[in-house]
């Protein structure tokens, strides 16, 4: 199969979709691997890397979409690529359809097959695509969250850790996933006051049996959390419903109880955002206030850190780019029910419910 790597256009997002390594991987089982020249170089490798492996190199992003039967990216498509994308076209990256209706709209008009990382799913509902860079995102949000506390950046001045004789800072983490364990844990070596909410007892249990003694559990519900908010320095949101648009758990009338300067960090922002004064902001322009409460909304966090979140992401998504590059996306869904469930939209037709749902379009059952 003909694979093409594009350089990432989306604001400040420096990740490439595929490492050295994973590049040789592809190649030596007889598929041909094109990289778009100088993509690599942001997360730390030059295009002699891909080469010394057996990858090409192409000039432009136009030559790679052109190339390529399949294309592996980092993140969805923005406008300028719509149209480079073609009927039959394999695209396998992270899409969140559920937050872009017109991002929807160009991928069905195109034709493609798009196969999304976060909706790949395991029989035990784990996401093995999202995990990778949801580690890295909960313990960004967390790092960001002390960063933007400092009153030059914005933040109320208070000190996560704390001092002897001055209480530490207080987190609030809504949601006990993947990210919500990360930024609770990372915030938590800090020395802050951490307090974890989820709608799962049995998750919070676990949770309480292995976090530090300064992560405390508690039950997710609105009287909860507007409770917590009220004295939160730093609200860190991280819910997920895969596939689907976040709900919308910290709304705008909450924040008149909270105290300016608080810093609310919204994982979930490429869902949609799980705070209703969310909307999605870049690395180059981060935060913006709402009612005195300073809002964090950049939907690719982990492309900060892009060569620890490359060689993260390719290690996870890898079997899987090998699975449909050496079987072709039909055999590969058929015989893998998690690459399946990763087809979210197949020549024009939406075959994935909550993106059907999101944007009220006609919804077609899967058939391979």
């Amino acid at each position: 199969m003909i694979i093409g790597i594009p350089k990432e256009i989306k604001n400040n997002e420096n990740r490439i979709a595929l490492t050295p390594a994973g590049a040789q991987e592809l190649v030596k089982r007889g598929h041909q691997v094109y990289v778009q020249a100088s993509a690599g170089v942001n997360s730390g490798f030059t295009d002699d890397d891909y080469i010394g492996v057996g990858a090409e190199m192409l000039p432009t992003i136009e030559d790679v979409y052109a190339r390529a039967e399949m294309i592996v990216k980092v993140k969805e498509p923005i406008a300028p690529e719509y149209k480079l994308i073609r009927r039959d076209q394999l695209v396998f990256t992270y899409f969140h359809f559920a937050s872009s209706e017109p991002l929807t709209r160009a991928m069905v008009d195109s034709g493609a097959v798009c196969c999304a990382y976060e909706t790949v799913e395991r029989a035990d509902r784990s996401l093995p695509l999202l995990i990778p860079m949801s580690e890295v995102a909960g313990r960004m949000a967390a790092q960001e969250g002390r960063y933007f506390l400092e009153k030059p950046r914005g933040g109320k001045g208070v000190l996560l850790g704390g001092v002897p004789g001055v209480k530490p800072a207080k987190v609030f983490v809504i949601g006990a996933g993947v990210v919500g364990t990360a930024a609770a844990r990372t915030a938590a070596g800090t020395g802050a006051d951490v307090t974890i909410c989820d709608i799962s007892l049995q998750r919070l249990t676990y949770l309480a049996d292995v976090m530090p003694k300064n992560v405390k559990t508690l039950m997710s519900s609105e009287y909860n959390i507007r409770q917590e908010l009220k004295h939160a320095d730093l609200v860190i949101g991280s819910v997920l419903i895969p596939g689907a648009k976040a709900p919308k758990l910290v709304t705008r009338d909450m924040l008149k109880d909270m105290e300016p300067g608080t810093v609310m960090v919204d994982v979930a922002i490429d869902q949609g955002g799980c705070f209703e004064t969310s909307r999605p902001t870049t690395h180059e322009d981060p935060v913006y206030y709402v009612d005195g409460m300073l809002h964090y909304c950049v939907a690719n966090i982990p492309g900060a850190v892009p060569r620890t979140s490359t060689l993260a992401l390719t290690n996870a998504t890898l079997p899987y780019a090998i699975q449909l590059a050496d079987k072709g996306w039909r055999r590969a869904a058929k015989e893998n029910p998690e690459l399946a469930l990763g087809l979210n939209i197949i020549g024009g037709k939406v075959v994935y419910k909550p993106v059907a749902d999101a944007w009220g379009l006609p919804y077609e059952p899967l058939e391979l």
